[in-house]
C-alpha cells in the first residue's frame, strides 16, 4: 500500500466514523499519543487533552446530529513518515429531533504521521470556516455531492 492510499484510506476511515456516529472509531484516526487541535471556533488544544476535547464535541454533536461528511481533498503530500493534506470538508448536521438540516464548510489542514505500524494518524489539525467565492452576480457552488440536478439516473 503506498502512503497516499493509506492516507485516503484513514481519511475514508474520519467519513465513515462521522456517518456511523461512532466516537471511538472517529478518535482511532487521530494520532493516539495526542495530537495538536486548532478548530474553529473552539480552543487550541494538545496532546491527551486535544483527544480528550475531540472526544466531547463529537459526543454532543452525534447526540444532536446525524452526520453526513463530504471529504474534497486538494492534496496529500508526504515527506518520509510525515505529510500533509488540505482541503475542504463539507458536513451535512441532521437534527436527531427533526428540523432543518444545517450545512457548513470548513476548510482544513492535517498533519498526519505514520505510526510504526505503518498506519497512518492525525497529529495536527487546523480548521476554519470556508467562505464563498463571490464574482460579480454569481458565487461559487458548494455541496455539489447533494446538486440533484448534477446526477446522471
Amino acid at each position: 500500500m503506498t502512503d497516499v492510499y493509506g492516507i485516503n484510506a484513514a481519511k475514508t476511515e474520519l467519513r465513515e466514523a462521522y456517518a456511523t456516529g461512532d466516537i471511538e472509531r472517529l478518535l482511532r484516526v487521530f494520532d493516539p499519543d495526542g495530537f495538536t487541535d486548532m478548530s474553529s471556533g473552539e480552543p487550541s488544544s494538545y496532546g491527551a487533552a486535544a483527544i480528550e476535547a475531540f472526544r466531547e464535541r463529537a459526543s454532543a454533536l452525534f447526540e444532536e446530529y446525524s452526520v453526513k461528511m463530504s471529504i474534497i481533498i486538494v492534496d496529500i503530500v508526504v515527506s518520509g513518515n510525515s505529510a500533509h493534506d488540505y482541503g475542504w470538508h463539507e458536513f451535512t448536521l441532521t437534527p436527531k429531533r427533526g428540523g432543518t438540516a444545517i450545512r457548513k464548510r470548513e476548510r482544513y489542514f492535517e498533519m498526519w504521521t505514520k505510526k510504526p505500524s505503518g498506519e497512518w494518524k492525525i497529529s495536527f489539525l487546523i480548521t476554519n470556516g470556508d467562505v464563498k467565492e463571490k464574482f460579480a452576480c454569481t458565487e461559487s457552488h458548494w455541496f455539489l455531492s447533494e446538486d440533484r440536478s448534477l446526477h446522471v439516473d
